[in-house]
């Protein structure tokens, strides 16, 4: 739920009962056997019961699924049973109640057990439990969700992070399910893969000795969309035949307009007969997808899956082939994942003409030029900031300078770092190139020496550094509602941060100890990439610079964020950690990139 809310969909503009129920006949007597009432919420409906008895009275209808967030299930539950409902699917992204509230924006944690353990008790087998992983959200509770197959007849399934309308999807987010297969064999060696269903969307394991087992939906690694067999039908009536897909046909406008079952029929047709191959037929080459599905919110609304075995239309006829996967197991043709350019918004499709019933959604042709923009290398005639050295030579065998290196005439000022190392020409560093290259705490053999600085003037220097730490989703809400366990956390940092810069001779061999006369460290959230941004300033009367004392003390403030929230998560990345200022020195101000 995103934090803002959301607006409901009016209920004029929602399929009613009577018209769901048409559509429903529809495919059913072309070959659907199986349709899944999903959401939003379907338990929210007052009519979900009668919508479920009157499903099961479609002849040739042998499944009838729903999938819900289990919170106002239970009391629901048994008359849905007798209703009709054989197959039954709750999400549950966490077993600790607390991240469960934070995740929902609501509590209810113990009211989606106990709608796990009805289902159970009334005979749901097994009872699929939907688990999106979230990398520094819940990925460190999967061996607890495999756990809890252990006495309960349940089929937990390990859901790749999608990206969806106001998600605030990101790769980073997304824990492929070969990692979270990998951690959990560490833990559970014995784990034994199971025959998969036809068409099912999920790759079954199962520990032996477990009631339950476990499953893994690879949408965005190892996709299934080539035995893909279901269509949507969303609360507003719109058809898809992808859930990826930005094209919908309105089939509740072709009822209330009164079109006959003919007409439907044939729309439907055309729709199913475009499936594609792959998610929407799209190549997803540089980003994930970002714009899918239409939202169809919580409130009043329900959303029917129908599982497609053999629709007739001739325009719908599709496929599919199997593979060995292992010699005891089989699994449905899957097709190339990649990366595509994120679409626009959802069209929707008249159903006036038959013809454009679907339209192929495609990119404007680029010039190839324009496909192909790159910028100038770094070194290129065209990049004026950079100007390296016709060679460098390569100290990490020996860790000294070579001496026809203090023989060079060519180099600019440099800073090593190692085999790659990093140049800064005059236009950044903001002085003058020397007509030879000095490593000052190394003497001519390359060996490490302290500078000498009593013949440098005394001179207000000042120097800022910067770091980024990014914490996660989770770590950061934490952070902002002050709940980590160990303290303040922007407080301890600061202050860890401005101690580390008064000890920065002890950390750092060859510095020198100075007199501080100040030291600032300031912690600042950034919300858009749940993140820390750490500034730390130093200050001294001396006659040698500053900078190792700024860049101790924003290092330290960044590692004590990682102490302080690694309780809560370990995907914690420090990062940009860089001199942005230095003032006061005898070669002049140095100004870098904030």
């Amino acid at each position: 739920m995103p934090a803002e809310g959301v607006d409901l969909t009016p209920k004029a503009k929602l399929l009613t009962t009577e018209e769901i129920l048409k559509i429903a006949q529809l495919f059913v007597q072309e070959g659907v056997d199986k349709i899944r009432l999903t959401g939003g919420e379907p338990t929210i409906r007052p009519d979900i019961i009668e919508i479920v008895r009157r499903l099961a009275d479609l002849e040739g209808l042998n499944t009838i699924a729903m999938t819900t967030n289990g919170i106002a299930l239970a009391r629901k539950l048994p008359e849905l049973k007798k209703s009709g409902l054989n197959l039954l699917n709750i999400s549950l992204d966490t077993l600790i109640p607390q991240k469960f509230e934070f995740i929902t924006r609501r509590r209810g944690w113990e009211r989606v057990i106990e709608s796990i353990d009805l289902a159970i008790e009334l005979g749901f087998s097994p009872v699929k439990v939907n688990c999106v992983i979230m990398r520094g959200l819940n990925d460190d509770e999967i061996l607890n969700f495999v756990k809890f197959t252990e006495n309960r007849s349940v089929d937990v399934r390990f859901i790749e992070y999608m990206p969806f309308d106001g998600n605030k999807w990101n790769n980073k987010k997304m824990v492929p399910y070969k990692d979270m297969l990998n951690m959990i064999k560490v833990e559970f060696p014995e784990l034994e893969r199971q025959e998969d269903v036809k068409n099912d969307t999920s790759k079954a394991y199962k520990v032996p000795g477990f009631k339950g087992q476990i499953g893994f939906i690879t949408s965005m690694t190892d996709n299934f969309c080539g035995s893909c067999n279901r269509l949507r039908l969303t609360a507003d009536g719109n058809l898809k035949v992808c859930l990826f897909g930005k094209s919908e046909v309105s089939l509740m406008d072709a009822i209330r307009s009164g079109q006959n079952d003919e007409s439907l029929l044939e729309i439907i047709g055309k729709a199913v007969g475009r499936k594609k191959k792959q998610h929407a037929g799209e190549r997803r080459e540089k980003r994930l997808l970002t714009s899918n599905l239409p939202v169809f919110f919580p409130g009043y609304s329900t959303q029917m899956t129908a599982h497609v075995q053999n629709f007739h239309s001739s325009s719908s006829c599709r496929s599919s082939k199997t593979f060995a996967d292992d010699p005891t197991t089989s699994k449905t043709t899957t097709h190339e994942t990649t990366y595509a350019d994120a679409p626009k918004d959802t069209e929707k499709i008249s159903f006036d003409s038959l013809e454009n019933a679907i339209i192929e959604q495609s990119k404007p042709d680029l010039p190839q030029e324009a496909k192909k923009e790159k910028k100038p290398a770094r070194g290129s005639s065209s990049d004026t900031k950079m100007h390296p050295p016709k060679e460098v030579p390569d100290l990490s065998a020996t860790g000294k300078i070579p001496p026809e290196v203090f023989d060079s005439t060519h180099f600019w000022d440099y800073e090593y770092y190692g085999p790659e190392t990093k140049h800064r020409g005059p236009d950044i560093i903001g002085r003058k190139p020397r007509t030879r290259a000095q490593l000052t705490h190394v003497n001519s053999e390359g060996e490490a020496k302290m500078v000498d600085v009593s013949y440098k003037p005394v001179t207000v220097r000042t120097a800022t550094a910067r770091a980024f730490i990014h914490v996660g989703e989770l770590a950061f809400n934490l952070i902002c509602e002050d709940q980590i366990k160990k303290g303040n956390v922007l407080t301890v940092a600061e202050v860890a941060g401005i101690m580390a810069a008064k000890e920065t001779p002890k950390l750092i061999p060859l510095c020198h100890f100075l007199a501080l006369s100040k030291v600032e460290v300031k912690l600042t959230l950034n919300e858009t990439t749940y993140g820390i941004d750490v500034v730390a300033t130093a200050k001294t009367n001396g006659q040698t610079g500053v900078e190792m004392e700024a860049l101790v003390g924003a290092t330290i403030a960044a590692l004590t964020v990682y102490d302080m929230c690694k309780s809560v998560t370990h995907d914690i990345t420090i990062s940009n950690v860089r001199l942005v200022s230095k003032t006061g020195g005898v070669r002049g101000d140095y100004h870098g990139e904030k």
